[in-house]
C-alpha cells in the first residue's frame, strides 16, 4: 500500500472532529470573493467523508457559508481555532484561510511551543507522494537545526504512519561544482555532513547534491538546504507546476496541520489531519 492509500484509509476509520479556520483569501472584492469563497466551502465539503469538519470564523464571514457543515464563529478566530485544539473539542486543526501569523502566534503561546516545526506533504505531478522539510522560511538554516528538525519528523512519521523513510539531503550543486565558489563548496560540505550524521542516527538517508529529478526516483523524503529553498520548491510546484499539497503538520502532539491562503485545495489537508489524528480506540 503507497503512503497517500495509507492516510486516506485511516482518515476513512478515523473520522476525526476536525476543526477548520475560514479568513480572508485575499480574492478580489465582490463577485469574484464570492465565487472564492464558494470554491473553498465546496472543497472542505468533499472532505466530509474523512471527517466531521467544524468550520471557524469571524461571524460576517460564517453566516454568509451557505452549507451544511458545523460552524463557529468568532471575532478571534485565530485563537478559536487554537482553543478548541487545546480544550479537546476538537480532535485535530486545520489553519484554512486564517492569518498564519497570527494564527501560529497563538499555537506557540497555547500550547508553550517556543519555536513550531513543520513537515509537508506534497505530490508531484505524476502523483508521487514525499514529504518536504524544511519549509518554514526561518526553519533548518543551520547544520544543526536541520538534523534536529529531520530526525524529529522522521520520529513523527514512523510513529503515525509506520512506513520506511528513504531521506534524500539535497544542496547547491552538483558534485562536479566543486570549487566553482565558496558558497558552493559550503553548501556541498554541509550536505554531506547532514547526511552522514542522519545515517549515525540511524536513517536511510543519502546526499544527491542539487538534482532534486534524481533524489525523487529514490526518496520519499526530501531535505531542502534550509527553509527558504524549501518553500521555494513547495511554491514551485504547487502554484507553479501540477503537484499538489497536503498542508505542513506541525510536529507536535496536538495535530495541526497549517496550510496556505493561497491554495484552495483544503480537502487534502483535512483528510491527512484525520489520518493523523487517528488511534486505535477511535
Amino acid at each position: 500500500m503507497n503512503l497517500l492509500d495509507e492516510i486516506t484509509n485511516r482518515a476513512r476509520k478515523s473520522q476525526a472532529h476536525v476543526g477548520v479556520g475560514v479568513g480572508a483569501t485575499g480574492a478580489n472584492a465582490g463577485v469574484a470573493a464570492d465565487a472564492h469563497n464558494k470554491s473553498v466551502i465546496a472543497d472542505i465539503q468533499r472532505a466530509s467523508e474523512f471527517a466531521e469538519i467544524r468550520l471557524i470564523g469571524k461571524a460576517e464571514q460564517i453566516h454568509t457559508i451557505n452549507t451544511d457543515l458545523e460552524t463557529v464563529s468568532s471575532e478571534t478566530p485565530e485563537l478559536e481555532l487554537v482553543r478548541q485544539l487545546a480544550d479537546g473539542r476538537i480532535d485535530a486543526a486545520v489553519r484554512g484561510t486564517l492569518s498564519a501569523t497570527k494564527t501560529l502566534s497563538h499555537l506557540k503561546d497555547v500550547f508553550k511551543v517556543p519555536a513550531l516545526q513543520r513537515l509537508a506533504l506534497l505530490t508531484t505531478a505524476d502523483d508521487t507522494p514525499f514529504f518536504l522539510a524544511p519549509v518554514g522560511i526561518d526553519e533548518g538554516n543551520s547544520t544543526d537545526d536541520k538534523i534536529k528538525l529531520i530526525c524529529k519528523s522522521t520520529a513523527y512519521i514512523t510513529e503515525k504512519f509506520g512506513i520506511h523513510l528513504r531521506v534524500a539531503v539535497l544542496s547547491g550543486g552538483r558534485f562536479e561544482d566543486a570549487g566553482r565558489s565558496a558558497l558552493i563548496d559550503q553548501s556541498l560540505a554541509d550536505g554531506e555532513f547532514t547526511a552522514d550524521k542522519l545515517r549515525e542516527h540511524g536513517i536511510n538517508a543519502k546526499h544527491h547534491g542539487i538534482l532534486i529529478e534524481d533524489a525523487i526516483k529514490n526518496a520519499n523524503f526530501i531535505v531542502a538546504p534550509d527553509g527558504i529553498t524549501g518553500n521555494l520548491i513547495f511554491r514551485t510546484l504547487t502554484f507553479l507546476g501540477d503537484g499538489n499539497g497536503f498542508g505542513a503538520p506541525v510536529l507536535m502532539k496536538p495535530v495541526f496541520v497549517d496550510t496556505s491562503r493561497v491554495k484552495t485545495n483544503l480537502s487534502n489537508a483535512i483528510m491527512l489531519a484525520s489520518a493523523l489524528a487517528w488511534t486505535d480506540e477511535r
